[in-house]
Protein backbone atom coordinates (compact mmCIF):
# COMPACT_ATOMS: atom_id res chain seq x y z
CA UNK A 1 0.00 0.00 0.00
CA UNK A 2 3.16 2.24 0.97
CA UNK A 3 5.17 3.59 -1.48
CA UNK A 4 7.51 6.52 -2.06
CA UNK A 5 10.21 6.44 -5.34
CA UNK A 6 12.18 9.24 -5.55
CA UNK A 7 14.18 9.88 -8.66
CA UNK A 8 16.08 12.39 -10.61
CA UNK A 9 19.36 12.63 -8.60
CA UNK A 10 22.87 12.01 -10.23
CA UNK A 11 26.08 13.83 -10.65
CA UNK A 12 26.65 17.42 -11.17
CA UNK A 13 29.38 20.00 -10.85
CA UNK A 14 29.21 22.61 -8.32
CA UNK A 15 27.15 25.63 -9.28
CA UNK A 16 24.74 22.85 -11.33
CA UNK A 17 21.25 22.18 -10.64
CA UNK A 18 18.67 19.03 -10.52
CA UNK A 19 14.98 18.38 -10.35
CA UNK A 20 13.76 15.66 -8.05
CA UNK A 21 10.83 14.35 -7.73
CA UNK A 22 8.77 11.53 -5.57
CA UNK A 23 5.86 9.35 -6.32
CA UNK A 24 3.81 8.83 -3.77
CA UNK A 25 1.14 5.67 -3.34
CA UNK A 26 -1.74 6.22 -0.63
CA UNK A 27 -4.20 8.57 -0.03
CA UNK A 28 -1.83 10.30 3.08
CA UNK A 29 0.36 12.25 0.14
CA UNK A 30 -3.26 14.94 -0.04
CA UNK A 31 -3.94 15.54 3.14
CA UNK A 32 -0.42 16.00 4.58
CA UNK A 33 2.77 17.66 4.85
CA UNK A 34 5.62 16.21 2.98
CA UNK A 35 9.25 16.63 3.06
CA UNK A 36 12.28 16.38 1.73
CA UNK A 37 15.11 14.90 3.98
CA UNK A 38 19.02 13.76 3.04
CA UNK A 39 21.64 11.81 4.34
CA UNK A 40 25.17 11.85 3.55
CA UNK A 41 28.48 9.86 3.99
CA UNK A 42 28.80 9.07 7.76
CA UNK A 43 26.10 11.57 8.82
CA UNK A 44 22.42 11.09 10.40
CA UNK A 45 19.71 12.01 7.56
CA UNK A 46 18.81 15.64 8.25
CA UNK A 47 15.87 17.62 6.97
CA UNK A 48 15.75 20.07 3.98
CA UNK A 49 12.29 21.27 2.77
CA UNK A 50 8.93 20.49 3.67
CA UNK A 51 5.31 21.81 1.99
CA UNK A 52 1.87 21.68 3.13
CA UNK A 53 -1.09 19.96 1.54
CA UNK A 54 -1.65 23.84 1.10
CA UNK A 55 1.23 24.99 -0.64
CA UNK A 56 2.91 25.94 2.57
CA UNK A 57 6.73 25.65 2.86
CA UNK A 58 9.47 25.61 4.83
CA UNK A 59 13.30 25.54 4.29
CA UNK A 60 15.99 23.99 5.61
CA UNK A 61 18.73 27.35 6.33
CA UNK A 62 21.46 25.44 4.62
CA UNK A 63 19.37 24.97 1.32
CA UNK A 64 17.25 28.42 1.94
CA UNK A 65 17.26 30.45 -1.64
CA UNK A 66 18.80 27.46 -3.20
CA UNK A 67 16.04 24.87 -3.54
CA UNK A 68 12.33 24.93 -4.20
CA UNK A 69 9.72 22.49 -3.09
CA UNK A 70 6.21 22.58 -4.85
CA UNK A 71 3.60 19.46 -5.18
CA UNK A 72 1.27 18.47 -7.55
CA UNK A 73 -1.74 16.52 -4.91
CA UNK A 74 -3.59 15.30 -8.48
CA UNK A 75 -0.88 13.41 -9.35
CA UNK A 76 0.71 12.29 -5.63
CA UNK A 77 4.04 13.90 -6.60
CA UNK A 78 6.63 15.79 -4.86
CA UNK A 79 9.54 18.10 -6.70
CA UNK A 80 12.82 19.44 -5.31
CA UNK A 81 13.91 22.05 -7.48
CA UNK A 82 17.74 22.40 -6.66
CA UNK A 83 20.16 24.98 -7.32
CA UNK A 84 23.32 26.24 -6.98
CA UNK A 85 24.56 22.99 -5.96
CA UNK A 86 27.47 22.96 -3.67
CA UNK A 87 29.39 19.49 -2.73
CA UNK A 88 28.25 19.64 0.62
CA UNK A 89 24.78 18.81 -0.54
CA UNK A 90 25.90 15.20 -1.61
CA UNK A 91 23.73 12.75 -0.12
CA UNK A 92 21.25 10.36 -0.72
CA UNK A 93 18.20 12.55 -0.55
CA UNK A 94 14.32 11.23 0.39
CA UNK A 95 10.76 12.38 0.66
CA UNK A 96 8.02 11.23 3.64
CA UNK A 97 5.92 12.65 5.19
CA UNK A 98 6.85 15.55 7.29
CA UNK A 99 4.19 15.04 10.31
CA UNK A 100 5.47 14.23 14.49
CA UNK A 101 2.52 11.87 13.44
CA UNK A 102 4.73 10.20 10.43
CA UNK A 103 5.12 6.87 12.44
CA UNK A 104 1.53 7.08 13.08
CA UNK A 105 0.71 7.52 9.19
CA UNK A 106 3.63 5.16 7.83
CA UNK A 107 5.54 3.70 10.66
CA UNK A 108 9.18 3.27 9.80
CA UNK A 109 9.23 3.36 6.32
CA UNK A 110 11.45 4.97 3.65
CA UNK A 111 12.11 4.93 0.38
CA UNK A 112 15.15 4.15 -1.43
CA UNK A 113 16.33 7.48 -1.96
CA UNK A 114 17.64 9.12 -4.98
CA UNK A 115 21.80 9.71 -4.85
CA UNK A 116 22.86 13.40 -5.34
CA UNK A 117 26.71 14.04 -5.99
CA UNK A 118 28.18 17.18 -6.27
CA UNK A 119 31.72 17.22 -8.01
CA UNK A 120 34.60 18.72 -9.63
Amino acid sequence: QVRLVESGGGLVQPGGSLRLSCEASGSFFSIFPMGWYRQAPGKQREFIASISNGGNTHYADSVKGRFTISRDNAKNTMYLQMNSLKPEDTAVYYCNVDSPFRATILGTYWGQGTQVTVSS
